[in-house]
């Protein structure tokens, strides 16, 4: 091989190289390529001792043949000398003359910034030679949370509006919200049927002008699938919370308003609605993609129902079963009325993990974590974090700590053999049953989240609940030193005890 291609070989490599570097994903072909120059490199063939060759670095005769003529077809010289890559190696050195930074990548808004479960990892290649998996079966992928924000490709039509039961003083922003929505914004407006039962609210005049406007449900009757194309939650958290549950699937966009006790899950403040919910309609909010848990029941008396647990709809996506649930907050395992210890076996991905010997255990989502969770001494974490956390209640041990495990693992939680009595579960506060010997509890991460809009961003939302909710790292500050300056300023002979009897004296 003649000293030009050779450097034209050393040229393309570097160029293949730098734009590895700047590209955010690398495809096969790419890495086929730089695995081929790599090893063209590490033996340069020659047509005069191709026998001498293959004894000295492995190669065979066909395989250098091969190496040879795949490097003529990708690289070709021109007349100059010069080298010319062909396909993805021009692209590549196109794309880093044209980036700024002298051929490195700034970050754009587009660049997705993680791709996996566990860690957030811009690439899906590791060294020369690693790379992950491509997985069919993957739960759900993580964006950057700054690019979460609300679209809408078509002008929302329907809107559901959830109020909080049995308070009255959500009764008048009710039929001012409704009202507005109907008259201004001419949207459908659904709303529970057992609202229209309310008697202070039928009482309203200006209610029983547009009680004859709205479309009712029933909750466990009526789907809800594919009618709303937006949601307004007056209340506390437990509203969002009933939103969760009214929609076993997708979930439309959540807009929850601050008319309750607490107020986790809810940023917005009922002053000035209308142009709160006019800049949403328009498009213009960030979302929080709040994950929750799909839990299926498996009884012992059934065990073919273990077999329908996932359906698939002939467009290729998972549905959930009959038997399964979503939760937004937690699923809480526990000991019932029984005066004995739970007894509970964890397993993760079929493996076994421990006993839980206490109370009960929490399986809650990052949502859930300033919960059920937070009272029982877990972590708090942010709900964009990829995760599920377990923890105990009241374990009795005392090395047994919560733990977080990635969001796309499978718990299976089932009632010890030797266990003296039953448990009891119950989802989101609601659905209570009995968990017998011989039963399982299947708990993973939904590929149906609840998208909640935010009020200013993700991180602003979520600290201002934790310093609004649970006065988090609220404690009274400490005196600077130019308030003790009478201290400093003092002699050094003179104590604290004479400085306090001094002032003892000017009293």
């Amino acid at each position: 091989m003649s000293a030009s291609v050779r450097n034209c070989i050393f040229r393309s490599q570097k160029v293949e190289l730098l734009a590895e570097m700047a590209l955010s994903d690398i495809d096969l072909a790419t890495l086929h390529e730089n695995r081929l120059e790599q090893r063209w490199h590490y033996g340069l063939p020659n047509s005069h001792h191709i026998y001498h060759q293959h004894h000295q670095d492995g190669f065979s005769a066909m395989t250098r043949l091969c190496l040879e003529r795949n490097l003529q077809r990708k690289v070709q010289p021109d007349l100059n000398g010069n080298c010319l890559a062909r396909g993805r190696s021009r692209q590549n050195a196109n794309a880093i003359d044209s980036s700024s930074g002298g051929g490195q990548r700034r970050r754009s808004g587009t660049w997705p910034r993680t791709r996996s479960l566990n860690a957030p990892s811009p690439v899906q290649q590791f060294g020369p030679c690693g790379r992950i998996m491509k997985n069919s079966a993957m739960v759900m992928q993580i964006q950057d949370p700054a690019s979460q924000r609300l679209t809408w490709y078509k002008p929302p039509l329907t809107v559901l509006v959830i109020k909080k039961v049995s308070d009255a003083s959500v009764l008048a922003p009710f039929v001012y919200l409704v009202d507005w929505l109907l008259q201004e914004k001419n949207m459908v407006v659904w709303v529970e049927s057992a609202v229209l039962e309310d008697a202070q609210l039928n009482e309203n005049v200006r209610f029983k002008a547009i009680r004859d406007k709205l479309v009712t449900f029933k909750d466990g009757r009526d789907d809800l699938t594919d009618r709303i194309d937006f949601i307004v939650c007056l209340g506390g958290d437990g509203t969002l919370l009933y939103a969760s549950l009214l929609f076993q699937q997708s979930v439309p966009p959540v807009m929850a308003f601050h008319l309750g006790s607490l107020g986790f899950l809810t940023p917005f403040r009922f002053d000035n609605f209308e142009e709160q919910l006019t800049s949403v309609l328009e498009g213009h909010a960030a979302l929080t993609l709040r994950s929750r848990l799909r839990c299926v029941m498996h009884r012992r008396s059934d065990r073919k129902q273990e077999a329908k647990t996932l359906e698939v709809d002939p467009d290729g996506e998972a549905r959930p079963a009959a038997n399964s649930i979503l939760v937004l907050n937690e699923v809480v395992i526990d000991r019932g009325p029984s005066p004995y210890l739970s007894n509970i076996d964890l397993f993760l991905d079929g493996k076994y993990i421990t006993s839980v010997q206490g109370d009960g255990l929490i399986v809650s989502t990052p949502t859930g974590s300033t919960a059920y969770a937070a009272a029982a001494g877990a972590s708090m974490i942010h709900p964009s974090v990829p995760a599920i956390m377990v923890t105990p209640i009241c374990p009795h041990s005392l090395s047994f700590r919560p733990i977080v495990v990635p969001a796309g693992v499978e718990l299976k939680i089932s009632v010890s053999p030797e266990s003296r009595n039953t448990s009891w579960v119950s989802f989101d506060g609601r659905n209570r049953q009995e968990l017998f010997h011989g039963d399982s509890l299947r708990v993973t991460t939904s590929i149906y989240p609840v998208p909640c809009i935010c009020a200013q961003d993700q991180i602003s939302d979520w600290f201002a609940s934790l310093a609004d909710g649970l006065h988090w790292n609220v404690r009274k500050r400490q005196k600077c030193l130019d308030e003790l300056s009478d201290l400093t300023a003092s002699g050094s002979e003179d104590t604290l005890d004479e400085i306090e009897n001094m002032k003892l004296y000017d009293v």
